[in-house]
């Protein structure tokens, strides 16, 4: 039950927030941090294990979680020298990974039962298995078609449907065996990778809630709703210290 949570990026979107803290120390409610809420999910869902990927802010991380004992973990770190986008810290740390573990961003904030997804993609065998959440995009203008200059299909402000990544992924340790260590990498490239060679990833289906804290108007949003939410996303049982 080993989890990697990527907290390395400089939160660039939520700028001047995060000019002074990173991303998953913004505090949600009066009194939480992203990433405590995150720590204490996972603890709470019987996960044991986590690796911090970090770099911008990273020490201000590590003050705050530390070993991981308060939440009822054990927390180690890998620190990027360079960026290594969403994939590539993973390549380091092979060694101190099990045959199937979760990756998820620093900045989720959702019900998702993380075991169900890591218990689900090791019995479908598939490389990679994506926490997927329908979301539906409104266009504001008339959306044409065009064919050889004719015009061949008009919408008005149509609303688009879409199956979209949440963020959080179930990986096999076999995926990820033949890249190089210190190789830059992101989770688009992994996905079409492992698309070009016809080695489908799973979809794991949610429909519970889920933000993806990357904008200001999220933060807020977040902030908004978190007293209501908290009782769905703060357990309050959460297990003794390993």
């Amino acid at each position: 039950m080993h989890v990697v949570i990527m907290a390395g990026g400089k939160g660039t979107r939520l700028r001047p927030y995060t000019t002074a803290l990173p991303k998953p120390l913004m505090p949600i409610g009066d009194s939480h941090a992203i990433l405590e809420i995150v720590l204490r999910q996972l603890a709470a869902r019987g996960f044991t294990d986590v690796t911090l990927a970090i770099n911008h802010l990273g020490s201000l991380i590590r003050a705050f979680v530390g070993d991981g004992s308060r939440f009822g973990l054990r927390v180690d770190y890998v620190e990027e020298r360079v960026p290594l986008s969403t994939i590539g810290p993973l390549f380091g740390i092979r060694d101190r990974l099990p045959e199937h573990f979760l990756v998820m961003n620093g900045d989720v904030l959702t019900d998702l039962d993380y075991a169900d997804l890591l218990h689900t993609h090791v019995c479908s065998g598939a490389p990679l298995t994506v926490a997927t959440c329908r979301r539906t995009v409104h266009v504001d203008f008339g959306v044409l078609a065009v064919d050889d200059g004719r015009i061949v299909r008009f919408s008005e402000k149509p609303s688009l449907d879409y199956q979209v990544s949440m963020g959080v992924y179930a990986l096999s340790s076999r995926t990820i065996a033949a890249y190089p260590e210190g190789l830059a990498f992101g989770f688009d490239q992994l996905m079409l990778d492992l698309l070009d060679r016809g080695e489908l990833p799973a979809s794991y289906d949610f429909t519970g809630y889920w933000l993806d804290i990357g904008r200001p108007e999220d933060y807020d949003e977040a902030n908004r709703r978190f007293e209501a939410l908290k009782p769905t996303l703060l357990p309050n049982l959460v297990p003794e210290p390993v």
